[in-house]
């Protein structure tokens, strides 16, 4: 057993409603259990074998991304779409998404995800939903990139089933039938999804959206996912055109579509909701049915302002997610905080939305979202996934409350990270990365898969 005791941080968030004085002097990480094993208010030595000097760092709990999609670092300020809104930039970019390729969505998903890591994040939830010819392994390559880097994540099967011949969005040979999907689906729970306190590689289902999945293949996915005991997870609610499509369809709007086929429960998080009414805002609430919101992606496609506040006061739980590379085109949870405070300020003011409630969104408000209960919290016995961002930079010269300095000075990248009592970032740097190499050949398959050549 080895005991760390990161001594003495600058300031510590330990949750909005928490007294930071509780940790002031320090934690101390069992490293071999990878938890955090005890919280030092006072001036006294804890027992420890090792210690680091946290005296120019703010630590929070490990950041959680709740919604992304890894394959999109690929096409990142893509010109053809860079000033369209969702379904234009959608239909310009499935064809291109189709040509994905194994070693394009590893080197995607490599990237995203150290990327994610240097920006103080622990845990990220990928949306995957695209499986041209050739990518049946798509989240097998995730978990590989996963184990490697060290992170914790939550990837989803996800599907798209309704085709443009049948009135859907996507190309055709985007779409998948869906008994492949559900056979599939099973294979990777059974495979890999680890349940109970530490988990590193979990499992959902996610059906793309409404206008890309059929209502029997939305209801099937989640009659299976309560068979598994996984989680679902789904597009919902982001756009205006998304709404008028459900009442077109369907004849209802989005939530009550949600509803109609089994989806109402404390077992869905749902990316975006930003046009629920009052009653859908209280029914969501009721049923425990969790948000991603994704500030950035929101307001790079125009799609509007999430009513978080009245969300999480109804009940229902609030993470944070950066969404896909490709409507936010950058993978930096620490910078998505920071967008939330202003976004969020915008439609409630300054004082219903604070630096530690937007900290807690992207922390134990994302953890309920996932359905975890062990990560999103320094306390003792919880997982020791830490981030610990500097303050000694220009950017922070002249700044005093360092929690508030953290989001409102416009925190970019963590000195440390740790996962389960393991440093994966160290120095800014992840660790066991050869990153220059990676941006290189990552840069290349983003040329060929726009350009349409073969690797």
């Amino acid at each position: 057993m080895t005991r760390i005791w990161l001594r003495d941080p600058l300031a510590i968030h330990l949750g909005s409603d928490a007294d930071p004085a509780a940790a002031a002097r320090c934690i101390v990480v069992d490293t071999t259990l990878g938890t955090i094993v005890e919280l030092v208010a006072h001036d006294v030595r804890p027992q420890a074998d090792e210690v680091f000097d946290a005296g120019a760092h703010v630590i929070t709990p490990g950041l959680i991304n709740t919604h992304h999609h890894f394959y999109q670092t690929l096409t990142r300020a893509w010109a053809p779409v860079a000033d369209l809104p969702l379904f234009g930039w959608l239909v310009n970019l499935y064809p291109v998404w189709a040509r994905l390729t194994p070693r394009a969505l590893e080197l995607a998903t490599t990237v995203a995800m150290a990327e994610l890591l240097q920006s103080g994040c622990t845990t990220a939830a990928d949306h995957h939903y695209l499986f041209p010819t050739g990518m049946d392994d798509a989240i097998d390559i995730q978990v590989d990139v996963t184990r490697r880097l060290g992170m914790r994540a939550m990837l989803t099967r996800g599907s798209m089933s309704l085709g443009e011949d049948d009135g859907g969005l996507p190309p055709q040979r985007t779409v998948q039938d869906p008994d492949v999907i559900l056979a599939d689906s099973e294979r990777l729970v059974k495979r890999y999804h680890e349940r109970g306190e530490g988990a590193k590689v979990q499992i959902g289902l996610a059906p793309c959206s409404p206008f890309s999945v059929t209502t029997s293949l939305m209801a099937n996915s989640a009659a299976l996912a309560e068979r598994l005991d996984v989680r679902l997870h789904t597009h919902l609610a982001e756009t205006l055109d998304e709404e008028q499509f459900c009442r077109d369809r369907f004849g209802m709007r989005t939530v009550e579509y949600l509803d109609s086929v089994g989806w109402l429960s404390n077992r869905t998080w749902l990316a975006h909701g930003v046009h629920f009414n009052d009653d859908e805002i209280a029914a969501l609430g009721a049923a425990g049915t969790s948000v991603a919101h994704c500030p950035t992606s929101n307001m790079r496609l125009a799609s509007g302002i999430a009513r978080v506040v009245e969300l999480e006061d109804a009940g229902v739980p609030v993470g944070l997610g950066v969404d896909g590379s490709a409507s936010n085109d950058a993978s930096n949870m620490i910078r998505e905080v920071r967008q939330a405070l202003y976004l969020q300020r915008l439609r409630y003011g300054t004082e219903q939305v604070t630096s530690a409630r937007v900290l807690d969104w992207a922390t134990v408000g994302s953890a309920a979202a996932l359905g975890r209960t062990d990560i999103g919290r320094i306390a003792v016995g919880m997982q020791a996934d830490l981030a610990m961002f500097r303050l000694d930079g220009l950017a922070f010269s002249g700044s005093h409350d360092p929690i508030a300095a953290l989001v409102l000075c416009g925190a970019e990248r963590a000195d440390r990270v740790m996962v389960g009592g393991e440093w994966r970032v160290r120095d800014g740097e992840v660790v066991c990365l050869d990153v220059e190499s990676l941006i290189a050949e990552h840069s290349r398959a983003a040329r060929t898969l726009v350009s349409g050549l073969k690797e």
